[in-house]
């Protein structure tokens, strides 16, 4: 035993994703006194500027739109209780395609070594007792969430130490709620073009193998604050739009697989914690 207390670390890509897939669990666990540990991958410069100015358009200048995020990233940290922000400051890559996808610096073209030698050295330093990312996949195949993925499990490999290790999910259930929820506040919306479909499937998992569920509806409140924390991306924000009650009956179930755990927990399991405490 040690005086060192549990601790929680998320890793992100982006500005306004801590809230997305995790802003129930850091709450939560801030509120139980745990230490929570945001590192944020990139700065967000590819998001939208002033006025919902779009990348490359005239007038987006992707420095000014980082300091904005990273001024946002503070406040949605302050409203979840995160203990300890962590940047690694690396340039926003922008969606799939986009041309800055090969700008020198972007996170997508620094070497995995290199950025998993950065977090490894924050892993050393917080001695996480569970860390979180995304699959694989980055969740629904963006760059900088997929490179996320890999400079976490290198780091991982690296330190070699032996935390629970989670990837964030959607249950395929959850998924078809958003999807009828969606056609119902958008009554003229167009059937989806099977393209668009082949990628949603790839998103989330089967009900029975999402190992983790973890209820966070006391806390869907302040995850619907997080998220309006990032008011210059609001457009791109559709939970914004539900309002705060619609939110938290839909979003007060924060969902994860099991990919590394030293404790012998039991699935499935409703505590990212489950067998430390």
């Amino acid at each position: 035993m040690t005086d060192r207390p549990l601790t929680l670390m998320a890793v992100h890509a982006h500005p306004d994703d801590e809230a997305t897939g995790t802003g129930g669990v850091l709450a939560r666990y801030a509120a139980e006194g745990i230490r929570t540990v945001l590192v944020t991958c990139t700065d967000g410069g590819c998001g939208d500027g002033p006025g919902g100015v779009k990348p490359g358009d005239p007038g987006h200048d992707p420095a000014a739109v980082a300091a904005m995020r990273g001024q946002e990233l503070k406040a949605s940290c302050d409203v979840l209780g995160v203990s300890d922000l962590e940047t690694l400051d690396y340039a926003d890559s922008g969606m799939i395609g986009w041309p800055s996808n090969d700008a020198p610096g972007s996170f997508w073209q620094t070497p995995v070594e290199e950025g998993a030698a950065r977090l490894a050295e924050l892993m050393r330093h917080y001695r996480p007792d569970v860390v979180v990312t995304y699959d694989e996949n980055g969740f629904y195949g963006h760059p900088d969430h997929i490179q996320a993925h890999r400079i976490t499990m290198a780091a991982l490999e690296m330190t070699e130490l032996t935390p629970k290790v989670y990837w964030t999910t959607m249950p395929h259930s959850a998924m078809r709620q958003f999807e009828e929820m969606m056609r119902e506040s958008q009554e003229d919306m167009p059937e989806p073009d099977p393209a668009e479909v082949a990628a949603m499937e790839k998103i989330g998992l089967p009900d029975d193998e999402v190992t983790t569920w973890v209820d966070t509806t006391a806390y869907s409140g302040q995850k619907f604050d997080a998220l309006a924390a990032h008011a210059s991306q609001g457009e791109n924000i559709f939970f914004l739009r539900m309002g705060k009650e619609r939110f938290g009956e839909l979003m007060g179930m924060e969902t994860f697989v099991r990919v590394k755990d030293a404790t012998g927990a039991a699935l499935p399991e409703k505590d990212l914690f489950a067998g430390l405490r």
